[in-house]
């Protein structure tokens, strides 16, 4: 293969696609990308075998064909090319090298054949619609922060989408807190199966979304998605295991609201956990009439509490959260004010956007 390629286009390719590749490897030519040249263009192409990321950029190919390179180290090689280059990858005859030319510039990588590549083969895809960048955006964003990082439970591991009623809705969810997003149902999405989308692939669809146009398609099966978004194709498995059910954790008789002022009440939870030492220490909410007094005692460095005036006319009432994950919740909220409804110190709280519909929040107390 023989071909040129303006640098910023090969630059910003490559930027998408070696993302998906693991810097450790114990198969060599999952370290690689794939590099398929025609007569206009140049496709890259890598994968986790769990994950693969397929993306065209233009170019000018003088001679087609095929090579895998690692992907890292060509990466490296080309964000560090002068601005404006013109990049020209060509192969050896015999497909053990490829060569990088710009300007007075040559690097020569080792290279392994495409006939070593790995294909994740989609197979049918069930169910197929197209969604706003926008609203998968939206989708995304509420819901992402909730993901459980903690593998031995893996079903939670990722977002569950499914249709529901005449709605497309996102669900996370980490035990402590559970996220819920949901937006008017797509043409072609009745009947589909839910599925939860892994960590990995949320994050790599979160950053090529910007680049995708005004709309994404999704096809998906009950094993496998896949995004196309703008110039890039995102396939993916799915995890494969049941979502619990989440409708049981989200309260519907708490009936003491809570109206707070979103900028005040962050920056009071974020200035008030300064003396925690450690992570997630519980902050207090003490409520009463009117009045609302946060604190957090640290028997090692001090204690600080603030007090806000809100809109509170129930029992008072103490509760306790974890600081990080209120703050993490309220940074959600699109409007100025955020709704809390509580119950008792011991029951989950529900936390939503007064001028936002179709997002909430669920988190759990801690003890204080």
């Amino acid at each position: 293969m023989k071909v040129t390629i303006e640098r910023a286009q090969l630059a910003k390719s490559l930027a998408h696609v070696h993302r998906v590749v693991e810097r450790r490897n114990t198969i060599p030519i999952l370290a690689n990308v794939l590099l398929r040249a025609s007569k206009s263009n140049v496709e890259l192409k890598a994968t986790d075998l769990d994950l693969e990321i397929v993306e065209t950029a233009p170019g000018e190919g003088k001679q087609t064909g095929s090579t895998t390179v690692p992907a890292h180290m060509i990466y490296d090689i080309v964000r560090k090319l002068p601005e404006g280059a013109q990049v020209e990858l060509q192969s050896a005859a015999d497909g053990t090298q490829l060569q990088v030319r710009a300007g007075r510039s040559k690097f020569t990588l080792q290279a392994l054949p495409e006939t070593d590549f790995p294909d994740l083969a989609a197979g049918e895809m069930t169910h197929s619609f197209s969604i706003a960048s926008a609203d998968l955006k939206r989708l995304i964003d509420r819901t992402q922060f909730a993901i459980s990082t903690e593998e031995t439970r893996y079903y939670l591991n990722g977002i569950y989408l499914h249709a529901i009623d005449d709605k497309l809705r996102a669900v996370a969810t980490d035990g402590h807190r559970l996220a819920q997003a949901e937006i008017k149902a797509p043409k072609g999405t009745k009947g589909m199966p839910g599925v939860i989308i892994p960590r990995k692939t949320v994050t790599e669809v979160q950053r090529l979304i910007d680049d995708a146009g005004d709309e994404v398609k999704i096809e998906l099966s009950a094993t496998k998605i896949r995004f196309s978004l703008g110039n890039a194709v995102l396939t993916s498995k799915l995890i494969d295991g049941t979502f619990p059910d989440y409708a049981r954790v989200i309260p519907a008789a708490n009936d003491k609201t809570l109206i707070v002022d979103k900028g005040e009440f962050m920056s009071a939870v974020d200035r008030v956990s300064t003396v925690s030492s450690e992570r997630g220490r519980a902050v207090k909410l003490a409520l009463t009439d009117g009045k609302l007094t946060l604190s957090v005692i640290n028997p090692d460095s001090g204690s600080a509490t603030e007090e806000l005036e809100v809109e509170y006319g129930a029992e008072a009432l103490d509760i306790g959260f974890n600081g990080r994950y209120l703050l993490d919740i309220l940074q959600q909220v699109e409007g100025e004010k955020a709704r809390l409804k509580l119950a008792d110190p011991g029951s989950p709280t529900l936390i939503e956007d007064m001028e936002t519909a179709g997002a909430l929040y669920v988190l759990m107390p801690m003890r204080v």
